[in-house]
């Protein structure tokens, strides 16, 4: 969003299949993001589909009375892991440490996004005891 955003937190709307659902959030800088949406794939294209952009304006709209100061950046284009996939149930994410991955140095976290984000001082700790 350019400009000044409207608000000065986090606005989420009602969870969809796959995700949290397009929700305006803040970068370091301050300022205003939306996104991210959901699209399942099956190999790796870093290509923006253009026919998105119509669904992804009227997800702003649910957020916005008038969300006219808006530009998609295909450059904030990226791609996360799940744990599962599409129709299945949200999974939880996944920590292993040195006796899973067969490491003793060497930690792997899988699909750790909201409310995992929630818990990463705790997971950090677990992390911690871990590697120690």
């Amino acid at each position: 969003m350019s400009g000044r955003a409207p608000f000065s937190h986090l606005i989420y709307p009602v969870p969809m299949a796959g995700g949290l659902g397009i929700h305006l959030t803040f970068d370091l800088g301050g300022q205003a993001r939306f996104g991210p949406d959901v699209q399942w794939i099956d190999r790796l294209d870093y290509e923006v589909d253009p026919s998105r952009a119509g669904a992804f304006y009227e997800a702003i709209r649910g957020l916005l009375a008038r969300p006219s100061r808006w530009r998609a950046d295909a450059r904030l284009c990226r791609y996360q892991a799940r744990i599962s996939g599409p129709g299945e149930s949200p999974g939880d994410f996944v920590i292993q440490g040195p006796e899973e991955t067969g490491h003793s140095r060497y930690i792997a976290l899988y699909g750790i996004d909201s409310p995992g984000l929630t818990a990463s001082l705790a997971i950090g700790e677990y992390i911690a005891d871990l590697a120690s």
